[in-house]
């Protein structure tokens, strides 16, 4: 829905500027959704993990937002080519990808559409996530979400299945991509939404991470088939305890 642009202020500092499509200017919707990953960013952004952010507006009547400029590739784009980053840093980004999500979820949000591709990563292995457009706030208890945005792949059954859902979905979508950066295999994939549904609640046909990778840690692998449980009681309550079984696996 958007296009980004470098940017440069006169000082030659560099920035990312994402500005909505010219078709989209009249579309109250995505204008709205546009805005409201601009507001969430705003009140988030204060972590090393997460995309800086820096201003948010309107330019000739056209929003945009003002990010701080990564001089990398997204997650997605490095795993496609097996870029030799991922291997020598594949433990520190993970733990750096949940510690991004764990502050998101303190600040009060929950992301909804984390995937490879909303993971930034720089020459030097660090991480940024980005792209809080479909960001909600954390409900009490799970609720159902009027909406259903996201990316099919990496939803949750109860989110595939427009059940109430929380934070909990995040978590699921974490497993799945840590168990795709190290098996360069989806755990559960599909040609259309309900497809994957089925296979995430059969389970019939899941391959255990190690099956495909033996060199997975067997404590690595515990936590991502924890990450991946179809009911979300039985996934990680908190980002926090995810976190510190990663370090603790992963001697990080």
């Amino acid at each position: 829905m958007a296009d980004i642009w470098l940017a440069a202020d006169e000082a030659r500092r560099f920035y990312a500027l994402r500005l909505l499509h010219n078709r989209l200017r009249s579309d109250f919707t995505a204008r709205r959704r546009f805005r409201h990953g601009c507001e969430v960013l705003a009140r988030i952004h204060h972590h090393p993990f997460v995309i800086n952010y820096h201003e948010h507006g309107k330019i000739d009547g056209t929003p945009y937002l003002l990010m701080e400029y990564v001089d990398g590739e997204n997650l997605k784009e490095l795993y496609a080519r097996q870029d030799p980053l991922l291997a020598e840093n594949v433990a520190q980004l993970l733990i750096d990808m949940a510690l991004g999500l764990e502050h998101i979820h303190e600040c009060g949000f929950m992301h909804l559409d984390f995937k490879p591709e909303n993971v930034l990563v720089t020459r030097q292995a660090e991480v940024r996530l980005v792209d809080f457009d479909t960001a909600q706030p954390l409900p009490a208890q799970p609720r159902k979400m009027p909406k259903n945005p996201g990316t099919p792949t990496y939803m949750a059954p109860e989110q595939l299945a427009r059940q109430p859902l929380d934070h909990r979905v995040d978590i699921f979508a974490f497993g799945v991509v840590a168990y795709e950066l190290l098996t360069n295999q989806k755990p559960f994939d599909g040609a259309t939404p309900a497809d994957i549904l089925r296979r995430e609640n059969d389970r019939s046909d899941f391959i255990p991470p190690r099956r495909r990778n033996p060199d997975i840690p067997v404590a690595l692998e515990r936590i991502i088939v924890r990450c991946l449980e179809r009911e979300p009681d039985r996934r990680y309550a908190f980002m926090s305890v995810l976190v510190h079984e990663l370090q603790t696996a992963l001697y990080v």
